[in-house]
């Protein structure tokens, strides 16, 4: 009888522990927008303060050396929440996601999600547009606020100068605390300033007394959207796992929060990013856009030479001023990770659900005279990338290998034990990514199926692209390589020199280590995809299209859209 009992409790305990293996893991994919490694974990500014990314790092696996596929909004959400490159899909720019062939015919990670029985729970920017319908849920739409408003438009913020504020406006041109208003007239129009926010579909009034006494911006109502949602789940677990997308908009310019985060970084105190003199002499990525000797027509160096302008010619305070704003920014994003951790780490929830930081791309704060993301240098490229997975990730350890945003679908594939096609037929594609997970469980390793090298392409405006004709980079664990489409290169031994000052591609010494990473990228990218004939009528039906779904690119109003006006409105999208 004795043994029978003993028999059965071994049974049961094997029939339970088979039970809880079952039970699927919950996701929450934290995703900001334009964050570099201006983390603490993660090394990129001294005075970055960010405990509640930290946190989130001690208790998981940070990737010191993840990578975007392009950087630049749309194009790189399109590429990690579809698991597909660039050069997979030919999305290289802004135009709708789905209106790609290969996406709209592939499956995204949220629906793949739901396909495999979760609730989908969504809020902020997750894709850059037309993304709401791939959620069971979505909460808030993207909110580019806060913004000043005239009574007319919006515009930069009232302490702004020009020319800074009048070449780009009230997106890029534009940083600052939240403050009262009180009778600041707007230059242009001569009218009050009043406080808005929301995106360009549509827009409400901001109100704000001080900052204990104000509306929410729009990531703190994302944050507040995800933590309700999450603290149902923790009082009362539903049937079905969840995989919960919150996209913050900071620190994505316009560089606006309110005054308490910037006076933990106070003006005097700011230390400004490394940055060699000269160091743009021996580069080319002007040269895509501009001749060689011109770099006017980089849209990352017209906003470092306009903010510098806007000072008087004063470099250190305009940088100062952009670097408070740009870490009072990552500081009140940090805020809103912690409340979200708050809710998951005092409730049952904690030993069930992976948790993801990172962002789309990097952002260049004055390296190389460059203020703006999309260049193929360190500074856009990498990204942070925190992985938390009870039971998998090794607490407080990183890996070091070279790893591709790419990566995160299989990743989660293999985590959560998804099933099932990721295309939804045969026009769409199988990913190109691979999975993480021997990176979680032995980070130090550095050993899993993944190639030696992340590699990022770049986005430059066209009607049409062809993938082997785009500029690109391969970042190994101690180099990187440069072609852009006409041929130039860089080549930087990361190893010796991490802030990529040397362009070794000039040295003929390095002439067949060169020789060497050109094959290794050409066997990354496919052959060419010539354009296909065009019909009559295509460019300007195009432009049309365009100009219904972007009115606000008629910057001159006189009721049509130039070519140069499209392109200038893309470029800054």
């Amino acid at each position: 009888m004795k043994i029978w009992i003993q028999a059965g409790y071994i049974a049961l305990f094997v029939l339970c522990g088979s039970l809880s293996h079952a039970v699927k893991p919950n996701v929450i994919l934290i995703i900001c927008d334009d964050l570099n490694d201006y983390v603490g974990v993660f090394g990129g500014h001294p005075q970055a303060k960010t405990p509640n990314m930290d946190r989130l790092a001690a208790s998981g696996v940070s990737f010191q050396q993840a990578h975007c596929t392009i950087p630049i909004c749309n194009p790189s959400r399109a590429s990690f929440l579809t698991g597909l490159y660039p050069h997979t899909s030919q999305c290289y720019g802004f135009d709708n996601w789905d209106g790609y062939e290969v996406l709209k015919n592939s499956r995204t990670l949220m629906d793949h999600f739901r396909k495999n029985g979760y609730v989908s729970l969504g809020t902020g920017k997750m894709m850059h547009n037309r993304g709401e319908q791939e959620w069971t849920q979505f909460g808030h739409p993207s909110d580019y606020g806060p913004f000043a408003y005239n009574e007319e438009k919006t515009v930069a913020h009232p302490w702004n100068k020009a020319p800074f504020r009048d070449d780009f406006g009230a997106i890029d041109g534009s940083f600052g605390p939240l403050f009262k208003l009180q009778g600041e007239i707007s230059p242009e129009n001569g009218k009050p300033f009043t406080w808005r926010t929301g995106n360009w579909k549509k827009m409400r009034e901001l109100r704000y007394e001080s900052d204990a006494d104000r509306d929410p911006t729009g990531d703190e109502l994302n944050a507040r959207w995800a933590v309700e949602h999450l603290n149902a789940y923790a009082k009362k677990p539903k049937d079905k796992p969840f995989f919960m997308g919150v996209g913050f908009l900071r620190p994505h310019t316009p560089l606006i929060v309110p005054q308490e985060y910037f006076d933990r970084f106070p003006l005097e105190s700011i230390e400004l990013p490394s940055i060699l003199e000269n160091d743009a002499a021996d580069t080319f990525k002007h040269t895509i856009t501009s001749s060689e000797d011109d770099r006017s027509g980089d849209r990352g160096t017209k906003i470092y030479d306009s903010l510098i302008a806007s000072f008087d010619g004063d470099r250190e305070l305009a940088l100062k001023k952009f670097v408070q704003a740009y870490l009072a920014s990552v500081a009140s994003v940090d805020d809103l990770v912690g409340d979200i951790l708050d809710v998951v780490d005092s409730s049952p929830l904690k030993d069930n659900t992976i948790v993801i930081l990172t962002s789309d791309h990097g952002w260049g704060n004055g390296e190389k005279d460059y203020l703006y993301k999309n260049s193929l240098w360190q500074e856009s490229t990498r990204v942070p990338l925190v992985i938390r997975a009870p039971g998998v990730s090794k607490a407080g350890q990183s890996a070091v290998v070279p790893v591709s945003l790419v990566d995160l679908y299989p990743s989660l594939i293999d985590l959560c034990g998804l099933e099932g096609d990721t295309r939804k037929n045969e026009k769409g594609r199988r990913l190109d990514g691979y999975s993480l997970k021997p990176l979680l469980e032995n980070p130090m390793t550095g050993t899993w199926d993944g190639p030696d090298a992340a590699l990022t392409a770049l986005y430059k405006w066209d009607s049409y692209y062809d993938p082997a004709k785009q500029s690109y980079s391969l970042r190994f664990k101690d180099w990187r390589y440069i072609r852009y489409q006409n041929g130039k290169e860089e080549l930087y031994h990361t190893a010796q020199d991490p802030k990529e000052w040397t362009n070794l591609a000039l040295n003929p010494e390095y002439a067949e280590q060169l020789a060497g990473f050109r094959a290794k990228l050409m066997t990354r990218i496919p052959e060419s995809k010539p354009r296909p004939a065009p019909t009559a009528g295509d460019n300007e039906k195009w432009k049309s299209s365009y100009f219904k779904k972007h009115p606000e690119a008629d910057t001159n109003g006189d009721g049509s859209l130039s070519w140069a006006e499209l392109k200038a409105h893309k470029d800054g999208e």
